[in-house]
Formats: structure tokens, sequence, C-alpha cells
């Protein structure tokens, strides 16, 4: 492959990203369902695949398109790749920016947060675990891994789905990418569209505490455009760029990330193979983005401790995670197999109506009961994200919250720094492909079980019970 298929594979998705936003702006249906633009051009880069263009085609009469639809072969091959080198890079950059708290003050602010959010994804394994056992293996002839998909796709999203994709290879279920991209693809729709009819539900029934009847998204809000009026910096300059560039700046601090979670397994693989290998292997399947994030954490604690001049800007760490995630999602989506869904179509439905019943049902039952109050707007964050992601999850608080003047945000916030290392793309997630070649789904489904129950106990007999406290304009100091 040249250098220059390379990066005309690059300016391929900036080109469908731009046509996609377009398409946000004069598409009324993709305006009221907010749709992100890289879902959008995702769709797109599908359709024109070979998996329909290619064989719409060759229905016509010519195979000039079978192998990589309008794109051809070769920008098809780049973009197969490029899921699991951005993933580590989104990742690398979750912590990177944003101040440690403290965890007592963090953990006292967010503990209903954080059973709730528990609640949502360790359920999530249990019900995709007993569907797996119960129905998808002994009518389908599936592996019990099929049971891991939910949480993959659902909570994971399509960055963690792709950045399986060796890790489903060498557990000899490939087809397990293709899948958890689709469950993440119909995770994400579901989430915005039942949050979205979620909270007209509840303006209408009084279960929102600040939107009200009249609160509607403006037309600029609906379009993804932000007021002339309303504008603000996309970062901050925090060094003069006739020393360094200031994106350039932060690209090596994510970069270093990405290299100390690499060096961490490299050497968690090592040991693995001097102490336990011919027994057991766990961290050869594990991929490298959940390590990432660890060396974002450790390089984020550095910097806590030398950054005297605040150089680093967290907005510019999220310009960068931002662009690396719409090009993460259009060319996962564009190079998604609709033949490994179209050949498992009843499982994969019976997958994806399961989880979706589960979150909602969570979110109508169990929130209104564990959270302490303004359980509306605390519990549509969790359902979105355990839908469709955290930006999910943040764009249905903004909806029901456009104020910001509940603890949804903050608790929100603090509940991920605790959660998210384990959860939605974290070590559980990276290890339960792992965790059920090597043991069998049962231990993991025996684990989630009980971590379903601890958080269910806590949240409705401890936490869901108590006032809740008032929260601090600022955290203190770690």
């Amino acid at each position: 492959m040249t250098p220059e298929a390379i990066g005309f594979a690059l300016l391929l998705i900036g080109v469908v990203l731009l046509v996609a936003k377009l398409i946000r702006v004069r598409w009324k249906l993709a305006q009221r369902l907010f749709l992100p633009s890289s879902i959008i051009g995702g769709g797109i880069a599908l359709l024109l695949g070979p998996g329909v263009f290619g064989r719409l085609a060759a229905a016509m009469g010519t195979d000039r398109f079978v192998e990589g639809g309008l794109w051809g072969g070769g920008v098809l091959q780049v973009w197969s790749a490029l899921p699991g080198l951005l993933i580590s890079v989104v990742f690398a950059g979750l912590f990177l920016g944003r101040r440690i708290p403290n965890l007592r003050y963090a953990g006292r602010l967010a503990a209903p947060q954080i059973a709730l959010g528990l609640t949502f994804s360790s359920g999530q394994y249990v019900v995709g675990l007993l569907l797996a056992l119960l129905v998808l293996g002994p009518v389908f002839g599936l592996p019990p891994l099929t049971g891991a998909l939910i949480e993959i796709g659902f909570e994971g999203g399509h960055g963690t789905a792709a950045g399986l994709d060796e890790t489903f290879a060498q557990a000899g279920f490939p087809e397990g990418e293709d899948l958890a991209l689709g469950m993440a693809t119909i995770g994400l729709l579901t989430g915005i569209i039942a949050g979205i009819v979620l909270i007209n539900w509840g303006v209408r029934t009084g279960r929102t505490r600040e939107l009200t009847s009249t609160a509607k998204p403006s037309v600029a809000e609906r379009m993804g455009v932000v007021e002339r009026e309303n504008r603000t910096a996309a970062a901050t300059l925090t060094v003069h760029p006739s020393s360094i560039e200031p994106l350039a700046l932060h690209f090596g601090l994510l970069a270093i990330a990405v290299i100390l979670g690499q060096l961490l397994l490299w050497g968690l693989q090592a040991l693995e193979r001097m102490l336990w290998a011919d027994t057991i292997e766990l961290f050869a399947f594990v991929p490298l983005f959940p390590l990432a994030m660890i060396g974002g954490i450790v390089m984020q604690l550095v910097i806590d401790r030398f950054d005297r001049l605040q150089v680093v800007d967290r907005q510019m760490v999220e310009r960068i995670q931002g662009f690396a995630l719409d090009a993460l999602i259009i060319s996962a989506l564009g190079t998604l197999s609709l033949q490994v869904i179209a050949a498992n179509l009843v499982p994969f439905l019976l997958l994806a109506a399961t989880g979706v019943l589960y979150c909602i049902g969570v979110f109508l039952f169990l929130a209104p009961r564990m959270l302490p109050s303004y359980w509306f707007e605390r519990g549509i964050g969790d359902l979105g994200q355990s839908l469709g992601v955290t930006a999910t999850g943040l764009i249905l608080m903004r909806i029901a919250d456009p104020e910001l003047r509940t603890p949804a945000y903050p608790a929100f916030g603090y509940k991920q720094l605790i959660v998210e290392p384990f959860f939605g793309g974290g070590l559980i997630t990276a290890a339960a492909v792992p965790l059920i070649v090597q043991f069998g789904a049962p231990p993991l489904l025996i684990a989630m079980a009980v971590l379903l129950v601890v958080s269910l106990l806590l949240g409705l007999l401890v936490f869901g019970r108590r006032r809740e406290e008032p929260v601090a304009a600022a955290p203190p100091a770690p």
C-alpha cells in the first residue's frame, strides 16, 4: 500500500464528514434526533461500500465494485486499520488535562450515580450472558462470547467494538467485531430516540425538575451550529506558537500516554509468559486502549505535580479526541460487514432488544429509587451512556437540564472517573472476552451478578434513602 493511498483514504474521511454535516444541517429528521455527523457519515460510507453499492452494481452486471464499493479496496484496507489505532488516542485523553479530584469527595457526591452506573453495566453482562447460555448457544450455535456484545456495543460504543477486532479474531470469533459494531449503532440510535421520547414524557408528566413544556432546543442547536453570540474558543493557547504549536504539544502528551500504555501492556504480557501463560492467558488478548487510558492517568498525575504553568488545556485534548472519534466511527462503520449481521440477524435482534429493554427498565423503575434527588436529570445521562456511550448521555442531560442547575453533571463526571476505567471500554470490557475464552461464561456471569446485587442493595437501601448533599462549586484539591 502506497503512502498516497493512505493519504487519500484519510482525506476521504474528511470529505465524508463534511458531507454528513451538510446533511445534518438540512435534514430535519437528523436534527430532531440529534444524530451526530459521524454516524451520518458512517452510514454514507457503509452505503457506498461493497455491502450495498457493490452488491447493487453486481446485480446490474458489473463486478468492478464488488471488492471495495465506490471507495475501492485500498481505501477500505486503510479504514479497517484506523479504529484500532484511533481508539487508543481517545482513551489516552479521557483524564488528561482534567485534575484528578479528591476521591473521598468524588465518591460521596457520586456514590448513588456509581451504584446506578454499575447496575447498568453489570446488568448488561448478566442479561447478555444468560441469553447466550440459554438461547443463543443451544438454539443458534453461537459461542458464549456473544453474551458480552451488549456491553461492548452499547456502553463501549463503536470505538471499543472496533478496538477489540484482534481480540475477537484471536478468540476464534472474528464475526464478533461486526456484531458489536452493529450493536453500537443500534444502541446509539436507540439511546438518542428513546432518550428524547422519555424526556418529552418526563416533561408532560412533571418528572423533570428544570425542563418545562415551553423549553425547546433552538433551531441552531438542532442543526448542530452554535449561535454567533454564544460562540467561544474551541481551545486555549497555553504556549506561544512560535515555540511549539499548541496542538502538537497536546498530541505529544497523548502520544506519551499511548506509549506508556503500550509499555505497560508489553510488561504484563511478558510477566504472563514467564509466570502463568502455560495455564492461563489473559493479557495476550487484551487490546491497547484500556492501558492507554492508564497511561493518560499516569501522565495527569505527573502534570498535577509538575505543571506549574498550567500549559495543558483540557479543551485542546477534547478537540483531538473528538477528531479521532469522528474518524474512527466513519472508518468503522464504512468497513462494517452487513453479511455477518444478516447471517446472524435473529440472534443480533434478540441481543439488541434484550439490552434496550433492560436499560430502559433500569431507568424507569430503579433510577427513581436509587437516586436521592433529581432522578430524571441524573438518570437520563446514565441511560444515554448505557445505550450509546458518554456523548449520548451528555446530549440527553443537556436537553433535560439546559441551564446546568441540577447536580447531574458533576455527579456524572465523578462517576466517570470511577466507573469508566472498568466498564464502557475499560479494563473489564477489554478483559471480558479473554476471561470467557479462558474460563467460560459462568464465572464472569457469577461475578457480574454479584456486582449487580451489591449495586442494587447499596442504591436501593442506602443511597436512595438519604438526603442529597449540597454540591460544591469546585472539588477540594486531592
